[in-house]
């Protein structure tokens, strides 16, 4: 007979498949326009703002996973805020966000050095000035995020034995104040910010262009995959720990899969 632990573990190996296979078609995705560019030796037909922004993006998202994935002091932040549970961030994120942000460095490279490549001149080798008015805004959110962290009491620390107030207010998280995993979700909702807006200098140039050609479809097709996969493996890790927090506490990784199904079938 068949136990809950017994259906749970199948669960987690169900999770894990959904994981590493969202990862593999994200990580492919991310090939498409690269390969696309250096076969024509041109970017005519694309933007350098969707592989500048996925840039900043991921290098948001890599940290933010990473801490959640690895830091004690970040895990146990996260604990005291959504009822004891740990974050539902896998070690596959953290390989998609590295292996996405490498990539997407190589791709701007097209544009913004098109000479080294051997590319011929094309428009949209420059980031839009909104563009970069987006990024330079998302990295002065993330420094004013610092400073208040960082002057909040319960960061400096007091109490009993002098500890950090968020230890002593395990039992009390609305009493936890500002403290590191502010600063992680901050990294988060940026690339949040990134992928709700990263999309939308591509659709406009398609838009003028009256054409797709130059713009990989595959990584289209790819992106809608992982989406469908990414939000799934965090829908069966919140079941499998009988809490919903899983997503409410990581409202990132679940909001990435949904935007990034939104604007693929657009």
């Amino acid at each position: 007979m068949e136990t809950a632990s017994d259906g749970d573990e199948f669960l987690r190996g169900v999770s894990t498949l959904f994981g590493w296979v969202y990862t593999l078609a994200w990580s492919a995705s991310f090939y498409a326009q690269p390969v696309l560019n250096f076969r024509r030796g041109a970017t005519a037909g694309s933007t350098v703002d969707f592989p500048f922004l996925n840039v900043l993006g991921f290098a948001a998202y890599l940290a933010s996973n990473t801490a959640l994935y690895y830091s004690p002091l970040i895990r146990a932040q996260y604990a005291a805020r959504n009822n004891g549970t740990p974050p539902t961030v896998q070690f596959n994120d953290l390989t998609f966000a590295l292996h996405a942000l490498v990539l997407s460095s190589l791709t701007t490279s097209q544009y913004l050095l098109r000479r080294a490549w051997g590319f011929a001149p094309a428009p949209g080798t420059k980031p839009a000035r909104l563009v970069v008015g987006i990024a330079a805004g998302c990295l002065v959110a993330l420094l004013l995020t610092y400073v208040r962290v960082a002057t909040d009491e319960g960061f400096r620390g007091g109490g009993e034995e002098g500890g950090p107030r968020w230890v002593l207010a395990a039992a009390d998280p609305a009493a936890m104040g500002w403290c590191e995993l502010d600063l992680v979700y901050a990294a988060g909702y940026v690339k949040l910010i990134i992928t709700l807006v990263k999309y939308t200098p591509q659709m406009l140039a398609n838009a003028r262009n009256r054409s797709t050609a130059g713009w990989s479809i595959w990584q289209i097709l790819l992106d809608v995959v992982g989406g469908v996969l990414s939000v799934a493996q965090q829908a069966v890790d919140s079941y499998v720990l009988r809490d919903w927090s899983g997503i409410t506490g990581n409202p990132v990784k679940f909001a990435l899969g949904n935007a990034s199904l939104l604007f693929d079938s657009a």
